[in-house]
């Protein structure tokens, strides 16, 4: 529901762009509020990609995106993945410079929307 309200609607994603046939084979974060209703997600890929990000808009900005990133990179981490990929759209590439990520790729349009791969080197314990 949430990636469905934020991309299909919010931001005109094509329903096929959205639903690629990677949720089966993915891992799942799901931020919830105090009543049980989802607010936030984001899925992990095997080989250590957060993708499909998203926060429903009025809980924007009040550090769901940050628990959820943070959740993330914690659960990568724990899997031994030592570099950490994501697609940002440009509006949010200061939101991930803040946890470490940095730009490695040219800006490129994917769903008509500007994005840039991003990275983020972790250090195993």
């Amino acid at each position: 529901m949430v990636r469905e309200r934020v991309f299909i609607v919010e931001q005109h994603v094509p329903i096929l762009l959205e639903w690629d046939g990677l949720d089966q084979m993915s891992q799942h974060l799901l931020a919830v509020n105090s009543m049980g209703e989802a607010i936030g997600c984001a899925r992990l890929l095997e080989d250590g990609s957060i993708g499909r990000m998203a926060v429903l808009k009025e809980w924007r900005g009040k550090g769901v995106g940050s628990a959820i990133l943070k959740s993330a990179i914690a659960i990568n981490q724990q899997q031994d993945k030592r570099n950490i990929m994501l697609s940002a759209q440009m509006h949010a590439v200061h939101f991930y410079e803040k946890f470490g990520f940095v730009k490695c790729s040219p800006p490129y349009l994917d769903a008509n929307i500007w994005h840039v791969d991003m990275r983020l080197e972790t250090k195993i314990a």
